[in-house]
């Protein structure tokens, strides 16, 4: 039997709109206000794209940031996967545009799994390494939530933003951090409409005898979701940790889903938040871009130490979710 190939993480990147979008400014158009929306959700702005800025492009410029990060060039990819629900259009592949955008000349393909995107693209990527198949992978998870929004519903545009991450993988022999010990993806359908855009696919398509407006804009039930994350992320970590000294562990990147449910998983866990890495006050919830962002700005800020353990954890719509060990 073929031994399996270790992969790692060789660089990351991050590339964000330059438009932030402040509470203030949303409590002009909505009924609500800053220390409203910082007490339910831990967010002060979010960054949202501006006329004429795709996914595509918020995904070319983290790509771009991680190949000069890992020292190479987008002609030595094999692969690059792209894990968004808000692509440039329904299809082709946000993946496809970025190849072009770079110059690449490897396969390229999206995953959807809303906020677990990128951690699907991850254990997409890294089974390619693993298997022999490609030596070095670009995964990127970006979004263009703030086009999918509802402006007017306070629900939903108090939460989400714009923004992308991607990293390299590698061979753990080439790249020399950043190892994937292990990693998890799993999915409950039964919950497939407690966050969903029901307008666009082929069960509601674009009609004008039957338009709903509401139907083109993100709907989520919140109450539910709550419920579901806070469990999720606290079954992920423990899972994550199994068999690992918290001494050992430098940092946990979850999902920015919500201030609120962070601190609901750490309580189950009764851990202080000091190994977490937060970032959703300046960002929202960027669904799948929000993992790679985070560990991106994690490591800048020297939080990932070497020979330590990470830990990604992810969940979304679908529903979906997943969790990745790593040794930098």
């Amino acid at each position: 039997m073929t031994n399996l190939i270790a992969a790692g993480i060789a660089g990351t990147g991050l590339c964000l709109p330059e438009r932030r979008v402040t509470n203030d400014e949303l409590a002009k158009v909505i009924d609500t206000s800053d220390e409203w929306i910082i007490k339910r959700t831990g967010i002060r702005e979010r960054r949202w794209v501006e006329d004429g800025v795709q996914c595509s492009d918020l995904a070319t410029g983290a790509a771009r940031e991680a190949l000069a990060n890992a020292g190479i060039k987008a002609s030595d990819l094999d692969l690059i996967v792209v894990g968004t629900v808000s692509g440039d259009c329904v299809f082709p592949a946000v993946a496809c545009q970025v190849q072009h955008n770079l110059g690449a000349t490897c396969a390229a393909f999206d995953v959807n799994a809303a906020c677990t995107g990128f951690l699907t693209a991850m254990q997409v990527g890294s089974t390619h390494i693993s298997a022999g198949l490609a030596k070095s992978v670009l995964v990127i998870g970006s979004e263009a939530l703030s086009r999918m929004v509802n402006k007017t519903d306070r629900g939903s545009a108090i939460i989400f933003g714009d923004g992308a991450g991607a990293a390299i993988l590698q061979p753990f022999d080439v790249c020399g951090r950043g190892e994937i010990l292990r990693s998890t993806l799993g999915a409950d359908g039964s919950g497939h409409d407690l966050i969903a855009l029901p307008m666009g696919g082929t069960r509601h398509f674009h009609n004008m005898d039957s338009y709903v407006k509401e139907d083109h804009f993100i709907q989520l039930k919140g109450r539910e979701v709550y419920r579901f994350a806070v469990q999720k992320m606290a079954e992920l970590i423990r899972w994550a940790m199994e068999g690992i000294d918290q001494d050992d562990l430098c940092c946990v990147i979850p999902h920015q889903v919500n201030q609120r449910i962070i601190e609901g998983a750490l309580d189950r866990l009764d851990w202080d938040q000091s190994k977490v890495m937060v970032n959703i006050d300046r960002y929202g919830n960027t669904s799948a871009a929000s993992v790679p962002i985070a560990l991106h700005e994690a490591l800048e800020q020297g939080r990932i130490q070497e020979g330590k353990y990470v830990v990604l954890v992810a969940f979304g719509a679908g529903l979906t979710w997943g969790g990745s060990l790593l040794r930098w």
